[in-house]
């Protein structure tokens, strides 16, 4: 069903956004005044309580990466909120719900807005559990955790295999990751490159850290067989040392590419040592996002969320975007859109 078929709109006049604009080739966002009607069509209408922010949305925002594929558009890959509208019989006004990936936020007006309009398909019910902030301090970086230890699992992967790593441990990712291998009983290795958050990886459940400075790669196609898995949002190099440095059949849950997109390995680790690659957090099936949010708010729930997550607003967002850029985030920032 179209937008249109949607009735008893809760809001007249405008509401603030963060839209992202492109001029002259240079692209910046900013806080502006929004309305319904120029809201991207959708059949669900969500008033947004809350959003958060990944390397995906500093990379949109900035024009670092080609994300965005259509301006003006308001950024935020995450939301979550309550439904004011539906023209889906699944949803009724005053269900909480959450939508993270698709086009949201890429081609589709995101999450950085008070009000949020998407398709019914995109929308999944936050599982009780979890509150919309709960829902949010995880977003799609603790989505992509939690569905990578599933990935994992299903894979082989367990507690008494070996040691796990996690790589740029102080983002959003490996943070979330952190704690669930933790609670899960996996010995966890954390590899940061800010020495100064040794402290921080600990507490959180580390039982050792590497500081990436002091990491010798080495360059044999297989170097000793170290790691029964792998959680990397970080890609580039220290994805080709992982793939070196993974024990018989070790599964890597790569997510990212901070450290480059580029990927210098080769075939031996595949067939020699069964090593297995990669997940995709961002076009995978309702049903799955559904389990892993069910799985989220229950045996996967990270313990300390409240520790990992500092709430900004809408304002905010600049200073968020350069402290993700710039490597020095450290858990995950949360957007209050109330």
């Amino acid at each position: 069903m179209e937008s249109d078929q949607i009735r008893d709109r809760p809001v007249t006049g405008s509401f603030k956004a963060f839209r992202v604009f492109e001029d002259g080739g240079a692209i910046a966002g900013r806080v502006v005044d929004a309305t319904l009607e120029e809201l991207s069509r959708g059949t669900v209408l969500i008033r947004a309580a809350w959003s958060s922010v990944n390397y995906k949305d500093a990379l949109a925002a900035t024009g670092a990466g080609k994300i965005i594929r259509r301006f003006p558009l308001i950024g935020g890959i995450d939301v979550a909120g309550t439904v004011v509208e539906s023209a889906d019989a699944e949803f009724n006004v005053g269900d909480p719900v959450l939508v993270t990936g698709y086009d949201l936020g890429v081609a589709h007006d995101g999450g950085y807005a008070q009000y949020v309009r998407v398709p019914s398909e995109w929308v999944v019910p936050i599982p009780a559990g979890l509150s919309p902030f709960d829902a949010m301090a995880i977003g799609t970086a603790g989505f992509t955790a939690a569905l990578s230890v599933i990935e994992m699992e299903r894979n082989g992967l367990a507690p008494g295999a070996g040691p796990v790593i996690v790589t740029g441990a102080t983002g959003g990712v490996g943070s979330v990751a952190i704690e669930i291998l933790v609670a899960r009983g996996y010995q966890i290795t954390a590899l940061t490159g800010k020495e100064s958050e040794t402290a921080y990886l600990r507490a959180i459940g580390a039982s050792d850290v590497i500081v990436r400075s002091t990491l010798t790669m080495g360059t044999r196609p297989l170097e000793k067989a170290t790691w029964a898995g792998a959680v990397d949002p970080v890609g580039g190099d220290v994805l080709a040392w992982l793939t070196r440095t993974m024990a018989h059949g070790g599964c890597i849950a790569n997510s990212g590419l901070t450290a480059g997109i580029e990927l210098k390995t080769t075939v031996m680790p595949f067939i020699l040592r069964g090593v297995k690659l990669g997940i995709d957090s961002v076009m995978c099936s309702k049903s799955t996002r559904a389990e892993v949010w069910r799985r989220l708010a229950n045996d996967l729930k990270p313990a300390h969320l409240a520790a990992i997550a500092r709430t900004i607003r809408l304002q905010d967002l600049g200073e968020a975007f350069a402290t993700l850029l710039n490597g020095r985030s450290r858990g995950r920032f949360v957007v209050d859109l109330s």
